[in-house]
């Protein structure tokens, strides 16, 4: 059994939406029992969405994103809906939340530097609190794989000792941009959320350069420029530096926690992804989940 856990107190930011570039604002609140649970504060009776994978919108968040696979974690219910959910839930996974709300005031959460530092540093700052209940984890007993048929795969492997180990394996083929890198991190070695906050949660998403370009030209990001991203070239990052030398595949590894913390309760297994993307962590959750 694991504690169930919240903030010791409210944490909120102002800053800016990816898709959008209109001012966005977060905050979360401490709550007991009842799991994460997003709140449109800007809508009509103020509508509530589960943070679980059966509140998954597919729903693509731009046009451009049409019969493409998912580029982000949008949930959604009747009368709300909010996009870019992945690295706030990764956060909150990452340092042991089990209950909170997450208030915001549109339909996108604040993008920020493009990783869960932001959310990470606050969270840290007003600290974490034990609540009297406890939640079981879900063990994995036979392994689940999941395949795109394109290169994509990810797999949950039973684990006998408690907690949840993530892998992520990047790999874009022979691309002078983004050579081969993997990332680990492990929830029972890090019950302090330390490891997490120092090396993932200030990861941020990346692209290539063609993907960039290609993104300016469809009318997406043209209020951000390279320094804003983190966009590489043949040469390294343009107009940027990389935090770490395997930057991408941390970043990899904080989308695969958030998409997975959809299960809703902590997970018993080994899980390891390689060159998956949201589509494969949201079918993999929705099959823990099942169980």
């Amino acid at each position: 059994m694991n504690a169930r856990c919240t903030l010791a107190g409210p944490v909120a930011a102002r800053g800016e939406a990816l898709f959008s570039g209109r001012p966005a604002m977060f905050a979360i609140r401490p709550a007991e029992n009842g799991g994460i649970r997003f709140r449109r504060v800007d809508l009509p009776g103020r509508p509530e969405i589960p943070a679980l994978i059966d509140h998954l919108d597919p729903t693509p968040v731009h046009a451009a994103f049409r019969n493409m696979p998912a580029r982000c974690t949008t949930l959604g219910t009747a009368d709300a809906r909010i996009a870019l959910t992945e690295h706030i839930l990764g956060a909150l996974h990452g340092l042991g939340i089990t209950d909170a709300v997450i208030e915001v005031d549109g339909p996108e959460m604040p993008i920020f530097d493009g990783s869960a530092g932001m959310f990470t540093i606050q969270i840290r700052a007003i600290g974490v609190t034990a609540l009297p209940d406890c939640i079981a984890p879900v063990p994995v007993t036979t392994p689940i794989t999941i395949n795109d048929g394109k290169g994509g795969i990810i797999t949950a492997s039973p684990r006998t000792s408690p907690g949840c180990s993530y892998t992520y394996h990047l790999d874009y083929g022979p691309n002078p941009a983004l050579a081969p890198q993997s990332a680990t991190w492990t929830r029972d070695d890090d019950r302090s959320g330390e490891i997490f906050a120092r090396q993932v949660a200030p990861a941020r998403t990346f692209c290539l350069e063609e993907e960039a370009r290609a993104m300016h030209k469809a009318g997406l990001f043209t209020h951000l420029d390279f320094s804003d991203m983190l966009v590489l070239g043949p040469y390294g990052p343009i107009d940027n530096e990389l935090r770490y030398i395997d930057e991408p595949s941390r970043h990899k590894l904080l989308d695969l926690i958030g998409d997975l913390a959809l299960v809703g309760r902590p997970i018993q297994a080994d899980i390891v992804a390689t060159r998956s993307g949201h589509a494969l962590n949201h079918e993999l959750a929705r099959a823990i989940a099942r169980l």
